[in-house]
């Protein structure tokens, strides 16, 4: 494995061994051309893992997945819908926000976008793709990626049990044959950006499903406050 890329040791074991194979030589090789032809690429490449440096394998009880990172400055790094301290939270953020205020009847500090707080509970917050081209959304699309997030996704499925998957938009759902159904729960619906939120994100109340879950197989629910 590169010896500039950290990951956090409870990971090794499962995914090690991708770093060796030929498409993650062809992701390294895609990035770096990219940045060789001027173009700048998010996040910053100590936070490109920061998932699965922030949730350990074996504290991961939650995984809510996400597409790409955000491509704007200082947005990204490298958790799904998360942003940076002192970033306005973007459109689907605050729709997570409000959906977290109707589900559990709390109040969200809308103005901290920064959701590291929930990847040290154990929620796994992770994109498909894990870099992306400055205002250029799905850039990384076909370079390489998804067959690393695929196969987190698969490990965890197959080592672990009663994990909660959050499914938001069609792309997180594609993601459901990876997982195993019986072992654990599935929570799907619309995505939260404002132009799909209001077919079926807004009133699904994943969060108190995931906390009720979580319960019920005796496993310290998440604050998401």
């Amino acid at each position: 494995m590169n010896k500039n890329i950290k990951i956090h040791e409870s990971w090794l074991k499962y995914i090690e061994a991708e770093f060796d194979k030929k498409y993650m030589r062809n992701v390294k090789k895609s990035i770096l051309n990219s940045k060789e032809s001027g173009k700048i690429i998010y996040p910053k490449n100590n936070e490109i893992f920061n998932a699965i440096n922030l949730t350990e394998f074996e504290k991961t009880k939650v995984i809510i997945l996400g597409q790409d990172p955000y491509h704007g400055p200082g947005q990204a790094h490298g958790l799904s819908f998360s942003v940076k301290n002192g970033i306005k939270p973007p459109p689907s953020l605050l729709n997570i926000f409000k959906e977290i205020e109707f589900d559990l009847s709390i109040k969200v500090n809308k103005e901290n976008g920064n959701l590291t707080r929930w990847a040290k509970q154990g929620v796994l917050l992770l994109n498909s793709l894990l870099t992306v081209e400055k205002g250029n959304p799905l850039s990384h699309k076909d370079i390489g990626w998804e067959t690393l997030t695929d196969k987190i996704i698969e490990v965890l499925s197959q080592n672990k049990k009663n994990l909660v998957f959050i499914l938001w938009g069609s792309h997180a759902r594609s993601k459901k044959s990876l997982i195993s159904k019986n072992e654990n729960l599935i929570i799907e619906s619309a995505h939260p950006s404002p132009l799909s939120a209001h077919r079926g994100f807004i009133g699904s109340k994943p969060f108190s499903r995931t906390n009720e879950y979580l319960l019920k197989n005796n496993i310290n629910p998440i604050n998401w406050s």
